[in-house]
């Protein structure tokens, strides 16, 4: 997939790389990474795009192009619901976003709402700076979360008003030398599917980061532009605890 990003790519074409048959492979693909081959090809497609937009100075349309897109409408449509922006915006902001709105569609009555807790574990921690907690409806962390937090550290993580559903907890960090830039030597982790039922205590959760591989979907949320302003407790993203 990486190898050929701006092919129309079919899962026989690659299932048969793989020497597979497609229903096997897809299978297989499925429980090793946690998405289907095809939600798989287009997070790396977006992912790719995340970068030229920043590295190059293609247009949108060249771009969309480059990654695999006929239609630059189609990109742009599939760019911001992933993303959280425009490619255009994405790039003026040079990768950062103002600010991350949060999944209200399933908020139902308050009495219905959780709150996830749990601890942010990593090999050696002080060498990751501020590590991005949120919950998703796949495996994928893009589009809005239910509930997010940035630490300046692995450590304690406190998830509030989470809706009834299904969920999987995602999280991923940089070096601190990196600062807030993703890119170099990113850590992720994740656990689920966790489910929030009305009234039900969730036990505190462990999440373990650890250096992101090739079979690990990428990270398709654009990050907060921290440098510019604090964060504050709002329904935008609360604040680390």
């Amino acid at each position: 997939m990486h190898e050929n990003i701006g092919e129309l790519l079919t899962i026989d074409d690659i299932a048969q790389a793989a020497i597979y048959s497609k229903f096997h492979f897809s299978r297989e693909f499925q429980r090793v990474t946690g998405v289907s081959p095809r939600r798989f090809l287009s997070a790396i497609r977006i992912d790719a795009a995340k970068r030229l937009l920043i590295e190059t100075d293609l247009t949108v349309t060249e771009i969309s192009h480059r990654v695999g897109y006929n239609s630059v409408g189609t990109f742009s449509s599939r760019f911001a619901s992933s993303v959280g922006t425009s490619p255009t915006m994405f790039r003026q902001l040079r990768g950062f976003t103002t600010s991350i709105e949060l999944d209200k569609r399933r908020w139902s009555r308050p009495t219905d709402l959780a709150t996830v807790r749990g601890e942010v574990r990593a090999p050696v921690a002080e060498e990751l700076g501020r590590v991005f907690v949120g919950l998703f409806r796949t495996r994928i962390p893009e589009g809005r979360p239910a509930a997010c937090a940035v630490l300046p550290r692995p450590g304690a993580f406190h998830l509030e008003h989470v809706p009834p559903g299904t969920w999987y907890l995602l999280a991923h960090s940089v070096p601190a030398s990196f600062d807030e830039v993703l890119t170099g030597e990113v850590s992720v982790g994740s656990v689920g599917p966790i489910e929030i039922r009305p009234n039900v205590p969730l036990d505190p959760l462990e999440l373990r980061l650890r250096p992101v591989h090739a079979l690990d979907p990428p990270v398709l949320l654009a990050l907060l532009d921290v440098r510019a302003a604090a964060f504050v407790r709002n329904t935008k993203l609360p604040k680390a605890s």
